[in-house]
């Protein structure tokens, strides 16, 4: 699964071949608010998981297992998270619910980046650590179907294209390009159904 193979002029392999698609449909899925996504997310993170160990992106490859954890706990809020143990309906984050999140990528940054620097031989800890935090901040919003988890992602997204250029993972880079793309179509697409802020978001 890990042997090179040419694709449109750059070099790939099957394994990150099949993660690509598979992250593809997870997105067009939690753009759609299909509890499906969910089991294509389980998926595509343990793939990738194994593709970033071999690109030495630690910290992303353990995000990827975190990913399998939040996304089961994500499938069970989309379908039994919201009023009377009903469906989940998106809501937005309140002035409290931004402060937080804020708080919590800055935290994330701190721990692993610090936790790679001195425990792995990653070259690039801070820019793993700090796109690992935000990419779990944005995955617990999405979980919660909080509209703002596409404004997450739109900034992580666009960070990782440089970071996987850097890394030589051509494919993942053009995948997470369309990441932003479809991200903004995420946001568009939630505005419309978003309910007004809670005050305990």
């Amino acid at each position: 699964m890990n042997d090179i193979v040419p694709l449109f002029g750059f070099t790939t392999t099957p394994l990150e071949l099949i993660s690509f698609v598979l992250s593809v449909i997870t997105v067009a899925l939690n753009i759609r608010q299909t509890h499906w996504a969910w089991l294509f997310s389980i998926l595509s993170s343990a793939l990738y998981a194994l593709v970033f160990v071999e690109s030495r992106l630690y910290g992303d490859a353990g995000l990827q297992l975190v990913f399998i954890a939040v996304s089961v706990w994500g499938w069970y809020q989309w379908l039994r998270g919201g009023q009377a143990h009903g469906a989940l309906q998106v809501t937005r984050l309140s002035a409290a619910g931004w402060l937080k999140s804020g708080l919590m990528w800055l935290v994330g940054f701190g721990v692993l980046s610090l936790f790679l620097k001195s425990y792995t031989d990653t070259d690039v800890p801070y820019m793993d650590g700090f796109l690992t935090a935000g990419s779990l901040l944005g995955q617990l919003l999405l979980s919660r179907k909080k509209l703002e988890n596409w404004h997450v992602w739109i900034l992580v997204d666009i960070l990782y294209v440089s970071l996987y250029m850097y890394k030589h993972l051509t494919l993942t880079a053009i995948l997470y390009a369309l990441f932003v793309i479809m991200a903004a179509l995420g946001l568009r697409a939630w505005n419309s159904s978003a309910a007004p802020v809670a005050a305990a978001s």
